[in-house]
C-alpha cells in the first residue's frame, strides 16, 4: 500500500454485539424489535450510507397491505391466495403464510407506536384498493406511508439507548472466516477513515438495485451494495431476473407515481384517449397485477398509440382529472407536488406522462423464513431478502408490509441468537488489509483512461434497452455481452479525486462495481430462464412453463463469473393454474 499515502495505523476497528447493515423499514423495525426485546442488554451499531431518516424507504407511496377486517369479506386466506396467483405460483406458500398472518399485527404497532394512519369518518383506519388484491387492505398514510413508518419507527427507537449510530458510512466487503460472518469494512465519509465494524450478527437490510437502469424510481443512493457485497462474500443471489416495472412512472424524470393514484380511481388512456386496459384486463382495468399493466402499456406504445416522448421515452397518460381537487388534495398530495414541481404540470387539470419504470427487485439475497442465510451470523430482510414471498411479481403495498414483517421477524430472532453470548468471530487481518489495498491501490490510484460515469451511463442504457419490460434470447445475450465488456474497462478507470474525506469520486466507483456484478447475475439468470412468468416476459418463449422452470434461481459468485444452481419452490396448499384475471 506504499502509493497509497494510507496506513494500518489509520484502520479504525470498532465492536458492537449486532449490525443492523441498512436503516431503512426493515432495519430500523429489526433494531426496534432487539431494543424492546433486551432493553438496552445488546450493544447494536445502525450503518447507513446515507443520515439515518434518509432511506429509500421514505419513498415509498401507496401503503402497506394488511387484512385488517375480515368481518367485511376479507381473510388471510385470500391474501395469501392473491399473493400466490400474482407471484404467477413462483412464491413458497408457507412464507406467504407467515407473512399474511403477521402483518396485521404490524399495522397495530404501528398504531400504538403513534403513525398517522389516514381514517375513515367514523375513525377506522383507512384502506384502500390496490392492483391483484381482492379487497380494500391497502392501510396508508395519504400518499406517504413510509415516510411515515420510517419516522414511527425512529421515534420508537430512540426511547432507547443501546444503538450507536453510523450514517454516511460506506461499506465496502464483507468479511467471513469458516462460513461465519467476522466483520463489515467501509469507508466513514466524513473523516475519510477506513473503518472495520466487528459484531456477533449483522442484518443485511440495503434495499434494492434498480439504479443499474436509466428509468427508474429509485433514488440513487440506491445501487445494491449490500447485495454485492454479501454476494461477493459467498451468498446466493435468488430469483435475480425478476425485476418489477411499475406501470406508472412519471416521465421524464422517473419518479413513482403512487399506485395509490389507481387504486383511488385515476384511469390510464392511450393517444386516442381509450381507457386501453379494458383491451386487456376487463375485470380488473386498472387495477390488474402491475406486470400485466406494464405490459399492456408497452403493447399501446408499441402499437404506435402512445404520445411521443423526450429520448424515445413514449408514454401513456395517467388521468385524475376526474377525481376533483378534494380527493386529490385529501388522498395524494404528494403526486399533486412532484407534478407542479418537477413537470409543471396540475393533475387536477392535466393528464400525467407514465411509461413503466424500474421500480423493485422480488429476488435478492437468498434468506429462510426467518430471514437466515446459509452464512451464521448473517440475516437479511427488506428488498434486499429473497424469502420468496414474491415470486416471479410482486403485489402492490405487499413490500412495506415485508419489510415490516421481517425486520421483526429477523429481530426476534437475533435477539435469540445474540441472548446465548455466541464468541466474537475471530477477523482476518490478511483480509482487512486486502480490502484496503483494493480501495486505495487498485482503484483509487489506477491509472487508466475509461471514464467511469461514461461506464455507468453505457451500463443503464444497456439494461433499459436489452433487459426490460418485454426480453428476448438476442436482446439479453447482447446486453450480457456488453455488462461484461464494461466489466473489463472498469478495470481500466481513472479515479481524479485522491483525497480521503467525501471522495464521492471514489465511493461512485465502488457503486459502479457493485452495479456491474449484479447486472452480470441478473441478465444471465434472464438469459437462461426461457419461459414467460411474472415480470419475466420472454418475446422468444411466451408462455409459462410450469414443468421445466416452477422453480427459483440461484446465483453463486466466482471470480470467473456467476454460476447458476436451482432449487424447488415449496408448495402447501395451491398447485399452480392459469393466471387470469
Amino acid at each position: 500500500m506504499r502509493n497509497s499515502g494510507y496506513g494500518a495505523k489509520e484502520i479504525e476497528v470498532i465492536t458492537h454485539d449486532v449490525l443492523i447493515f441498512g436503516t431503512g423499514l426493515a432495519g430500523l423495525r429489526a433494531a426496534v424489535e432487539i431494543a424492546r426485546k433486551s432493553g438496552d442488554t445488546i450493544n447494536m451499531g445502525l450503518v447507513s450510507k446515507v443520515q439515518i431518516q434518509r432511506p429509500h424507504s421514505v419513498c415509498a407511496e401507496g401503503g402497506s397491505a394488511a387484512v385488517l377486517r375480515e368481518d367485511e369479506g376479507d381473510s388471510l386466506d385470500l391474501h395469501a391466495w392473491d399473493t400466490v396467483k400474482g407471484s404467477d405460483f413462483l412464491a413458497d406458500q408457507d412464507v406467504v403464510y407467515r407473512f399474511v398472518e403477521r402483518i396485521p399485527k404490524e399495522i397495530l404497532l404501528l398504531e400504538h407506536w403513534g403513525i398517522p394512519w389516514s381514517r375513515y369518518p367514523d375513525g377506522r383506519i383507512q384502506q384502500r384498493p390496490f392492483g391483484g388484491h381482492s379487497c380494500n387492505r391497502c392501510t396508508l398514510a395519504q400518499d406517504k406511508t413510509g415516510f411515515f413508518e420510517v419516522q414511527t419507527l425512529y421515534d420508537t427507537l430512540l426511547q432507547y439507548r443501546n444503538f450507536s449510530r453510523y450514517d454516511e458510512f460506506f461499506a465496502t466487503s464483507m468479511i467471513a472466516e469458516n462460513g461465519e460472518f467476522s466483520g463489515l469494512t467501509g469507508i466513514n465519509m466524513s473523516s475519510g477513515k477506513y473503518v472495520v465494524l466487528r459484531a456477533k450478527a449483522i442484518l443485511i437490510a440495503t434495499g434494492g438495485l434498480g439504479t443499474l437502469y436509466g428509468f427508474t424510481t429509485y433514488s440513487q443512493t440506491v445501487s445494491g451494495d449490500g447485495q454485492a457485497i454479501a454476494y461477493r462474500a459467498g451468498l446466493n443471489l435468488e430469483d435475480p431476473e425478476f425485476l418489477q416495472f411499475h406501470p406508472t412512472g412519471l416521465v421524464p424524470s422517473g419518479i413513482l407515481m403512487t399506485e395509490a393514484c389507481r387504486g383511488e380511481g385515476g384511469y390510464l388512456r392511450n393517444a386516442e384517449g381509450k381507457r386501453f386496459m379494458e383491451k386487456y384486463v376487463p375485470a380488473k382495468m386498472e387495477l390488474a397485477p402491475r406486470d400485466i399493466v406494464s405490459r399492456s402499456e408497452m403493447t399501446e406504445i408499441l402499437e404506435g398509440k402512445g404520445f411521443k416522448g423526450p429520448g424515445g421515452l413514449d408514454y401513456v397518460h395517467l388521468d385524475l382529472t376526474h377525481l376533483g381537487a378534494d380527493k386529490i388534495n385529501r388522498s395524494l398530495p404528494l403526486i399533486r407536488e412532484v407534478c407542479m414541481k418537477f413537470n409543471a404540470l396540475d393533475p387536477i387539470v392535466e393528464p400525467i406522462p407514465v411509461r413503466p419504470v424500474a421500480h423493485y427487485s422480488m429476488g435478492g439475497i437468498e434468506g429462510d423464513i426467518n430471514g437466515a442465510t446459509s452464512m451464521r451470523g448473517v440475516w437479511v430482510a427488506g428488498e434486499l431478502a429473497c424469502h420468496s414471498l414474491h415470486g416471479a411479481n410482486r403485489l402492490g403495498a405487499n413490500s412495506t408490509s415485508e419489510c415490516l414483517v421481517w425486520g421483526g421477524i429477523t429481530g426476534e430472532e437475533i435477539f435469540k441468537y445474540i441472548k446465548f453470548d455466541p464468541a466474537l468471530p475471530k477477523l482476518s487481518q490478511d483480509r482487512v488489509d486486502a480490502e484496503a489495498n483494493r480501495i486505495y491501490v487498485e482503484l483509487l490510484w489506477n491509472k487508466g483512461s475509461e471514464n467511469q460515469y461514461e461506464i455507468k451511463r453505457e451500463l443503464r442504457e444497456a439494461m433499459d434497452q436489452y433487459v426490460g419490460v418485454y426480453r428476448t434470447g438476442e436482446k439479453l445475450s447482447m446486453g450480457l455481452k456488453k455488462v461484461r465488456e464494461l466489466k473489463q474497462r472498469f478495470s481500466k478507470i481513472s479515479i481524479q479525486d485522491k483525497g480521503m474525506v467525501y471522495n464521492t469520486n471514489l465511493i461512485n466507483a465502488l457503486e459502479i462495481a457493485n452495479l456491474l456484478d449484479l447486472a452480470e447475475a441478473l441478465v444471465l439468470a434472464a438469459l437462461n430462464r426461457e419461459e414467460s412468468r411474472g415480470a419475466h416476459s420472454r418475446t422468444d418463449f411466451k408462455t409459462r412453463d410450469d414443468e421445466k422452470w416452477l422453480k427459483h434461481t440461484l446465483v453463486s459468485y466466482s471470480k470467473d463469473g456467476p454460476k447458476l444452481g436451482y432449487k424447488p419452490v415449496t408448495i402447501t396448499k395451491w398447485n399452480p393454474v392459469e393466471r387470469t384475471y
